[in-house]
């Protein structure tokens, strides 16, 4: 009874060729045709990816490029990122917004003379107000529940300043605590038009005739 070893076998596939470690490597085709030595496929010397569509990626498979090393400062800045508590940078956004309602609080602009620092450059070169001219005088007067006068000084201002407060709150509560709030969805359209409407209204309010006059601060 002879023994039948597994090449024996019916359907065994034989072992592969030993490889010769002198012989030279010759990649892969890109074009399988070619790989596969059709006769009638006619190969190209251009490099894989050198075409748009040649790979996915423009890379072929198995090949990905080195990745740059980061600078030390990049390193730095990710190590820090990754030991702060994520509710620092909300902290430190509210005292920043703490900072300014104390200013002006403390400062009263809307008693204060027109030259007093900090001043507009634009108002005391040309006299003309500026897009951002009354809104810290607005933020006053809202901050004493004056809201006429508020809108007297910077009507979008006020008109937007419901709006900052929601995104801030929504912003600030997901970072520190992971509330989630409703988000309000602003499109580039919305943008554009509070901006056009912003432009709008620094044009208006320095037209010298009447009713234009009275939103001049």
């Amino acid at each position: 009874m002879s023994n039948v070893t597994s090449v024996d076998r019916p359907g065994a596939q034989p072992p592969p060729p030993a490889l010769d470690p002198h012989a030279p490597a010759t990649p892969a085709h890109p074009d399988p045709a070619v790989a596969a030595g059709d006769p009638g496929a006619v190969a190209t010397t251009q490099a894989p990816g050198d075409h748009p569509g040649a790979y996915p990626g423009g890379y072929p498979p198995g090949y990905y490029p080195p990745i740059a090393e980061p600078d030390r400062l990049t390193r730095l800045v990710t190590r820090l990122h990754a030991r702060t508590p994520r509710w620092v940078v909300p902290l430190a956004a509210v005292g920043c917004v703490a900072a300014g309602i104390g200013y002006a609080l403390i400062s009263d602009p809307a008693r204060s003379a027109p030259d007093a620092l900090p001043s507009c450059l634009l108002k005391l070169t040309t006299g003309l107000d500026c897009p951002g001219c009354g809104g810290t005088r607005a933020l006053w007067y809202v901050l004493n529940a004056d809201l006429p006068a508020a809108a007297r000084h910077h009507f979008l201002f006020v008109f937007a300043l419901p709006f900052l407060a929601y995104f801030f709150v929504a912003w600030a509560g997901k970072q520190a605590f992971g509330w989630r709030l409703p988000e309000l969805r602003v499109g580039p359209k919305l943008v554009g038009g509070f901006l056009g409407a912003w432009l709008a209204f620094t044009v208006i309010r320095n037209l010298p005739w009447p009713p234009f006059t009275a939103l001049y601060v």
